[in-house]
This record gives structure tokens, sequence and C-alpha cells, in this order.
């Protein structure tokens, strides 16, 4: 096989991919960088010397261009968006220790894609290519429409969401802006799909936004303020009359009562945001050709009522969206695929959408952990040079009698199929009982899954009722009203998936579409299925995260058709241990000949996912409720006097250790084991910064420290203070720059050195409130200016303790010893009123390092009694260890000045305990600290 191999997961899932496999003739070969955005393409005028012998990589040119473009403007600190836009972004951003789940990077390329081509290239959209989707009908407007392409268990659901929040969010702080809305029309292909979606649906019980943490939980309630509406495409049907019996008849509804019939949901909202799920049922039939039984007859009668389905699809889809645009105006369509092509019957079958913007594929997923590892047989004792059960169906094939093979006018007899495949069947469902029983033994709540893929309907009758009768295992076949196996009658399905509120449905497809769709779910009608057995693939939205096996009896003839199906059982078990390179999960497929997807051949096990700790405010404990200010920078007035308290200071350390001092060289002559050493052959010397020292003499560092911290101010004000700026550098020089061993002070001149001097006095130094001028004042956020335990609600499966002090229920510990510690100090201190760990509080204090602004999370937020007055004290916990953490320290001391000249927000300190054994005395000297 040559896409097997020893590791298929390769990177990070939450950064960048920097490596990919190259399939090739001779194998998969491990490129460095990555994989460029493109898909495999089967031309139709391609000779075949065998199953998917003409597949092709052809790359997505725009996609990889703007990925490029997008890079540059991340690694850049995403200039030139809104402050709400920023914010999302660095909240995405976060790292493990400040998110529970953190989202992957395609999660987050993805919608900066998005956010970049709305709010940084703007009209510059179409001059980079980006096509518009032209209507084919007179009177409406072209669509603005942005895909990405992600594949079925990457997490484009999340993305959904992270975009509707920016939108809406965008628009209710900034109501001018129409490159926003906050209307959200979401589309879907099926009813499926329409009831997992109501995630997105910001009151919904298990709304993304916090379950994912997708938003500051300060921002939920201007999140609630915009409209949403999330149906299937089905209501997009016209009324109409016309053909109907009757003296009164309205005719076809027109476009306006069309629109204001779609969009009750959204009142007269206009400026839609679209968001099309499975996007690629949303797409403009091509015109057919002059002579249309040029393709027709290559179809057999059931492929072509497929292919005139689809087209009823895509044009009652788009055309509703036309209308909608029409009437009430549409801003943007973001269009989310796993396979966003044009489907089958179309001229353009098998290429992408044109307005593919972002890529991340099934290959890309695999190679990064988010989805199940495929394995496929590698190796068998029939003498076969390429195994039976790698590809089942043409096997079969030639197996059966002329009489009994599939043509053009009928399907291959389903007995004889059953015959040649029960061995497959019997071999795959034995690795089934084996993992079935090790789930149970393990007290899993749901089996694992098995999925049957067959040709056809009769095909999967047949295969169906040879599962249920028991000729395969015991643990699948119906007994006493239990039916462990389920076969997807398609025809009822698509009745029961097509109906709209208000029609009646048909109880028995209804029941179906409800197991089917529940498969894994713990407390749902599928819980308990072990098997299904369905025609073709399984609906798009069927995410059951437990199938562990796959059986394709069915020809496959593209790559794509390989994703689309195996797709549907790459979704995993446990994903709070994505990354975790022992955590790998697997599905075991036969039948579906995978060629340029990374499989692997060895055995792994499913884990149970870890326990989680709900998280979570508590109203009976309203009492013990804590609120902070949030700043997002300072305010500065000074005219002609500034002080620092250099003493409050922390030290910095000029040491070899962050910058060598001396270097040993040596000559190399001939060869050696290892690196180079001190006793390497050659002539060796000494290098060292001598001449550096001499030119960088101390006082000039000095002078230049000062010019850096006062560069910012006017001319005039700057003559002023300059020289009392200086005589600050001179006194911290002295008093708190240390140097270890023999490096001279001259060092400072180095940038590491002299940037975190100007850092830490840029925060220390303020105005002279005794000398008459203004106090340094925090700069509060505009749409946020407090926080709130209140807000907190997560999971998590870190440690916990439980509180008895705390507005929240639980202390999240991630370092068990010493928050455990002082913890439990806290809850036995009389004079604490409450504590909060500053875990999902959102509760930041800016500071600058390496001339950069960044955000510190403190340890806790303690309303502490002293005397007759309560204070508000924010604590660290451990102390200060790197240059860093330093700056962090003195960030927090500003952060405390300009809090308590405010005067709005009580009194505030700020305290670091590094032995919770002195947690007591440390807070009762506070107020004198």
């Amino acid at each position: 096989m040559r896409n097997v191999v020893d590791k298929p997961i390769i990177n990070d899932p939450f950064e960048e991919p920097t490596q990919h496999y190259a399939f090739g003739e001779g194998g998969p070969e491990l490129v460095e960088g990555r994989r460029p955005a493109g898909y495999y393409y089967n031309p139709r005028t391609a000779a075949r010397a065998g199953a998917l012998a003409a597949e092709e990589f052809v790359g997505l040119d725009l996609a990889n261009h703007i990925r490029t473009l997008v890079g540059e403007w991340r690694n850049a600190g995403y200039p030139s968006v809104t402050r709400v836009t920023r914010e999302l972004l660095e909240y995405w951003n976060r790292p493990a220790t400040e998110r529970e789940r953190r989202l992957f990077f395609c999660q987050r390329e993805a919608a900066e894609t998005v956010i970049w081509l709305v709010e940084v290239a703007g009209d510059r959209g179409r001059a980079l290519g980006v096509p518009p989707d032209e209507p084919l009908e007179e009177g409406y407007r072209a669509l603005t429409r942005y895909a990405c392409k992600m594949a079925t268990g990457s997490g484009k659901t999340v993305v959904m969401a992270m975009l509707v929040a920016w939108s809406v969010l965008n628009k209710v702080f900034n109501r001018q802006d129409r490159r926003f809305s906050d209307a959200v029309l979401i589309v879907c292909p099926n009813l499926t799909i329409k009831e997992r979606l109501q995630v997105l649906l910001p009151s919904d019980d298990n709304n993304y936004y916090e379950h994912f943490d997708l938003v500051p939980r300060s921002y939920l309630e201007a999140l609630g303020k915009g409209r949403y509406l999330v149906t299937n495409w089905h209501i997009f049907l016209r009324d109409d009359d016309t053909d109907k019996r009757g003296v009164v008849k309205r005719g076809r509804e027109s476009d306006r009562a069309f629109v204001n019939r779609v969009l009750k949901g959204l009142g007269r909202k206009e400026n839609i945001l679209v968001v099309n799920d499975e996007a690629h049922h949303a797409y403009r039939p091509a015109p057919p050709p002059e002579d249309k039984q040029e393709k027709l007859p290559k179809m057999t009668a059931a492929e072509r009522k497929e292919v005139e389905q689809e087209e009823r699809t895509a044009t009652v889809w788009v055309g509703g969206l036309d209308a909608i645009n029409a009437e009430r105006g549409v801003n943007h369509c973001l269009d989310f695929s796993a396979t966003p092509y044009y489907l089958k019957g179309d001229r353009r079958e098998g290429k992408p959408l044109p307005w593919v913007v972002s890529d991340f594929g099934l290959v890309d997923a695999i190679e990064s952990g988010l989805v199940k590892i495929p394995r496929i047989p590698v190796a068998d004792d029939s003498g076969d040079p390429i195994p039976r059960y790698f590809h089942v169906w043409p096997w079969i094939m030639e197996r059966l009698h002329a009489s009994e093979r599939r043509t053009r006018a009928r399907g291959a007899k389903p007995e004889a199929v059953l015959r040649e495949v029960e061995g497959a069947l019997a071999t795959l469902a034995s690795s089934w009982k084996e993992l079935f029983e090790k789930w149970r033994k393990d007290e899993f709540p749901v089996p694992p899954a098995l999925i049957v893929v067959c040709d056809n309907t009769k095909l999967s009758e047949a295969i169906a009722e040879h599962i249920k009768s028991g000729k395969i295992l015991a643990e699948l076949a119906d007994e006493d009203g239990y039916q462990p196996t389920v076969r997807i009658d398609t025809r009822l399905l698509d009745e029961a998936e097509k109906v709209v509120e208000g029609e009646s449905r048909q109880d028995r497809a209804e029941r179906l579409r409800k197991v089917v769709s529940t498969v894994g779910k713990v407390g749902e009608p599928g819980e308990q299925v072990r098997c299904v057995v369905s025609v073709g693939m399984l609906n798009e939205g069927w995410d059951a995260h437990n199938v562990t096996h796959i059986l394709g009896i069915r020809a496959f003839a593209s790559q794509l058709l390989c994703e689309q199906v195996v797709g549907r059982g790459l979704r995993r078990t446990n994903y709070d241990e994505v990354g975790d390179p022992d955590a790998v999960e697997y599905v075991d497929v036969y039948g579906i000949p995978f060629q340029v997807i990374p499989v692997a051949g060895g055995r792994g096990d499913v884990k149970p996912p870890p326990p989680s700790t709900l998280v979570r405010a508590l109203p009976d404990r309203a009492n013990l409720t804590i609120e902070f200010p949030r700043v997002e920078g300072y305010i500065y007035d000074v005219r002609r006097f500034v002080k620092a308290d250099v003493n409050a200071l922390p030290e910095l350390v000029v040491e070899p250790s962050r910058e060598p001092t001396e270097v040993i060289v040596t000559g190399v002559a001939g060869t050696r084991e290892g690196s180079a050493g001190l006793l390497s052959p050659g002539t060796s010397g000494d290098h060292d910064r001598d001449e550096f020292h001499e030119a960088q003499r101390l006082q000039r560092t000095l002078f230049e420290i000062a010019a850096a911290i006062t560069a910012n101010l006017s001319e005039e004000t700057r003559r002023f203070l300059f020289p009392q700026v200086l005589r600050i550098v001179e006194e911290y020089v002295a008093k708190k720059v240390r140097v270890k061993g023999d490096v001279p002070l001259e060092e400072l001149a180095l940038r590491r050195y002299s940037q975190d001097v100007i850092d830490r006095l840029c925060a220390a130094i303020e105005p002279d409130t005794e000398a008459g001028e203004t106090p340094v004042l925090p700069r509060i956020e505009r749409f946020r200016p407090r926080g709130s335990t209140g807000e907190v609600m997560f999971r998590t499966v870190r440690p916990c303790a439980e509180t008895a002090k705390s507005h929240v229920s639980h202390v999240v510990l991630d370092n068990v010893k010493w928050e455990r510690s002082a913890a439990f100090k806290l809850e036995r201190m009389p004079e604490v009123v409450s504590y909060v760990k500053n875990e999902g509080l959102d509760f930041y204090i800016p500071y600058e390092y390496q001339g950069v602004t960044h955000n510190y999370k403190p340890d806790f937020v303690i309303r502490y009694r002293h005397g007759d007055e309560e204070i508000s004290v924010v604590m660290e916990v451990k102390g200060f260890e790197t240059e860093q953490d330093r700056a962090k320290e003195t960030g927090a001391r500003r952060w405390e000045r300009a809090i308590n000249h405010h005067g709005g927000f009580g009194r505030w300190r700020f305290v670091v305990c590094r032995d919770p054994a002195t947690l007591a005395k440390i807070l009762e000297m506070t107020p004198e600290s």
C-alpha cells in the first residue's frame, strides 16, 4: 500500500502544520513545510488503468495566496481590525494554561481568513480573485460568498459560532458599520443538521459560545441582542397554487411575500449574514450541454434521479438566497463544507466552488490528530499482491457470474454479493466484537458502532437481514424488541428530513431519523445502536463519535467519494486529549481504497473521555460576588514632574545564562563523531565582547534608555522630564541591576537588557502628584467596564477543589500543591469575605515586555476585611522567576496605583505569596504595603 505510514500524526493540532506526507508512486515521503491547499481530481477524459489511477492533485491557487497573506497579518499582530475583533482574536489564541479546551489551528485560521477578507482586504477581495456568485436570472444581485473547506471532525460548527459572534458583537457595539450583521440566517440541508445547529443560538442550553468558551462571558448579554434563525433549505420552496383547483388563486409567491415568510424569525432586519452548512448543495447548476444525451446514458436510472434531486436542491437553495439579497440584502454568505465541490451530474463535477478561500482537508486533519486514523488491510494470507479486503467491490465483481453482476440496467444480485462479502463482514465484525467487549469492561456508556455502506437499497436489505438474523454475531442480532442493527431506508429518511415545521410527519420515518441521528448519544433513541447499514453514504450532519469499523460494499471511483464515506466515521470519541501522542484513535476500514490519505496498520485503543467538573457561579452565594475593573491601558497627563518608587521594583539580573559573554572556537581537522569540544584538533581561540563594551559606554546606554522612555512625549515636555527620567534610570541601575561573575554593566547596551529596563520603568514612572501633577489613571474598557464572578461557567478536566467562601463552586488547581494550600488558608481566615481563583473570569492586567503589550493573569482575587474597611486583593501565588514574570509584577503594581487613583472601584492591592504559610501575614500587611 503506497499510503501506509508508521506515524500518521506528524503535526501539533494547535499550531500551523510544519510538515506533510507527499504521496508518489514510490510511497509516502515526509516533506518539510505545509501541504499546499488543493484537492484530488479525476478528469472525465482520463483513461483508467485501474481504480483511482488518474487521480491528480490540483492546487487551490486562491486559497494558497490568501493563506500567505493571512499568515503575514497574523504574525504582524492582527493590525487594522476593530477593538472587538482584536479582543476575540486574542481570546481565541489564549494558551493551554488559560483555556480549558484550546481551539485547533484550523479553526482559528478559517475564522481569521474570513475576518481578514472583511476587515482588512475589504474591496480588494475581488481583486485578489474571489469571484462573486452571479445570478442566472435578471433582476438579482451577485452574492459575496466565502467558502471554508474543513475536514469532517475538525470542528467547523465551532468556526461558525466564532464568526457569528464576531459579526454580531461588532454590530452591537458599532451600529453604523455595515461590514457586520446582527441578523444571522443559518441554512442547512436537512432536519438532522438543523437540530444539531441549535447550538449556534445563544439561548440554547448547550450553545457553543459557552461550551467552547468562544466569547468572554461578559459579552454573552450583547451576543443575545442579535437575531438568529436556523432552518433547512426546504423552507425556500415557494408557495404556488397555480395548478391547484379552486376559484381563488394567488399564484406563485412573490419575492417580498417569500422573504417575509422565510425571515419571520429575524423580524424586519436587513443586511443579513448567511451561514450555509454543507454548502456544496448550494450552487447554481451549470447550463446543460446542447446534446444532453451525451452525459445521461452514462448513468443508471437511480443515478439520474439523484442528479435531478441535487439540481433541484441547489436551485431552490440559491434561488432563496437571491430573493433575500434582493429584498433585504445579504452581507456575506459564509459557506462551510468538508467537500465544497460540484456534485455528480454537473459538467464541473469534482471541481471546487470557485470562492474557496480556506482549506484544511482530511489529510491535514489526520496528520494533525484531529480525527481517527483510518486503518486498512495491508496484508492477508490469500497470496494476492493487494489484500482482498482493501478494495472489496472489484474483487467481488470478478468472482460473480455474468448473470449476477451489476449492469447499467440493474444492480448486482444481492444474494450473490452477500455470498462473496460475508468473509470480509465476518472478519470486521469479529474485530468489532473484541472492542465491544473491551468497552463494556471499561464501562463505556455506549457501544462501538459498525457501518456497512452498500451499493443499493436491495443489497442493503439483504445485508441488514443477514446481520439481524444473528448469522454474523449474536451481539448484532435482533432480540426481544431490541434492534442493535439499523438499516437506513433512504426514501423514508428523506421524507423525514425534508419536513418543514407545521407539516405532518410519518411516525415511522421520524422514528428512524431520530434513531439514526442520535447513534452513540447517551440518553437518546440511538444510544445503543451497534450497526448501521446504509445505501451510499450517511447524510451530512451524521456526527456519531463512536464509529470504529466501516465496510464499503460499492464502487469507489474517486478519492472524493472515499473521503465522503470514511468521513462519517472519523469523528473522535474523545476530543479532550487531542494533541496527546498516546491518545490516538483508529477506525478500521475495509473496502474503501484510499490512495492519498495516510493510514496505519497497527493496533490502537479508544480511551474513555476523562471525567470533567462543572465550575460555575452559585446563585445562592450571590453575597460572595467579586467585581473587578477591566483595564485596557493607562492615561498620563504629565507636565513637568515625574517620580518612581525604584525600591519597589524587581531586580534585573545580567548573567551569561541569558546571553553568553565568552565563546571558545576551534578549527576542525578530519572527521569526528558528535559535536566539537575543547579537545578538538586545530587552533583554538577566545571570543568576547570587549570591543562592544568599549564602544557602548554605560553612560551612553543610560542616556539612550532615558531617551526611549521620553520619546513619546511632546518635545516641550521632554525638555523638562528627560533629566528626571535619567536620574530614575541611574537610580534603578545602581540599586536594582545585579551582575553575575565578571560580566560588566556595559552589557546593558544589549537590547534584551535595555528593553527590560525601558519596560520596567515605563510601568513604574508616574506623575508626581505631590508636585501638583495629575495621577496616572486606568483606561477602562468602554463596553465591558466591570467583570464579575457571576459570569463564570465552564467545564474542566483539571483537578478541582470545592469551595465554601467563594461565589464560584470550585478552585481549578493548576499548581495542585501551592494553590490547594492557598485556597485552604483563604477558607479558614475570618478576615476573608470571599475569594475566587482567576479561571473563567476574563480578568487580565496589561503589561509590557520586550516592547510588546501582553496580558497577565494573576491567580486569585480576594475580598479582605481590614478593620472597618473592605479592600480587594489581587494575589499571585509562588512568585516570579523569569524576567518576563518580573515584568508582570511591575505591570501589576502600575495597575494597582492607577485603579486606586481612579477611586471608582474601591480600594485594591496587589500581593505576591511565595509561601502559603505566610499568607495571613501578607494579607494583614496589605494596607501598609
